[in-house]
This record gives structure tokens, C-alpha cells and sequence, in this order.
């Protein structure tokens, strides 16, 4: 259950991130709403996975696959870019969340 709460809290995230630059600094009611509230509830949803995963193993799965879904998002909403090594790098962070699911104790 704990890795259903961080999986929802990434979601969240990157829900909150994504309109960000659609609140263009602020000015824009609802992004803005969606911004504090999509943070609101993915902080809360990680605290939830911090019952039993350490902060380390939750806070590098939340974040490395936050980065890999932002850059998804930023390229289907926004039509931004990425070049080869941003694509190399992100499939690095992939790899090192794979290695932590699938091979480290921590957490389990």
C-alpha cells in the first residue's frame, strides 16, 4: 500500500508542476489552485509512504520519476524538447529507481 501512496504522490507532483507554467507566475486562478493543491497532496501522500519506506529510498523514487514524467508532459503539453544526453540522463534515473524496486531491502 505504502508504494501505491508514493505512486499517487508523484502523480500529484507532477499534476502541480505541470501547471506551473500554465499559472504564468500566479496570475491565473485556476493552474495556480491546481499548483498549491496538486503539492499539497502529493506532500501528504509521501508522508503517508514515510510510515515504512526511508525518506532517502521514497524522496529518490518521488523525484527521479517526477523528472522523467515532467519531461513527458512538458513534451505532449508544451511541445518542449529533449536532446540526446537529456534523454540519456533521465534513462539513468530509470534505471537507478528499477535498481532500488527491484534489488534493494530497504523499504520493501
Amino acid at each position: 500500500m505504502h508504494y501505491l501512496y508514493l505512486l499517487i504522490a508523484i502523480l500529484c507532483e507532477v499534476a502541480g508542476t505541470s501547471a506551473l507554467e500554465a499559472s504564468r507566475q500566479f496570475t491565473r486562478l485556476g493552474p495556480s489552485l491546481l499548483v498549491v493543491g496538486g503539492y499539497a497532496a502529493a506532500f501528504y501522500f509521501l508522508s503517508l509512504t514515510l510510515r515504512v519506506v526511508p525518506v532517502g529510498v521514497a524522496y529518490a523514487i518521488w523525484s527521479g520519476m517526477g523528472v522523467v514524467l515532467i519531461a513527458l508532459v512538458a513534451r505532449i503539453v508544451y511541445g518542449q524538447r529533449l536532446d540526446v544526453p537529456a534523454i540519456l540522463g533521465m534513462s539513468l534515473i530509470v534505471a537507478g529507481v528499477a535498481v532500488i524496486r527491484l534489488f534493494s531491502k530497504t523499504g520493501a
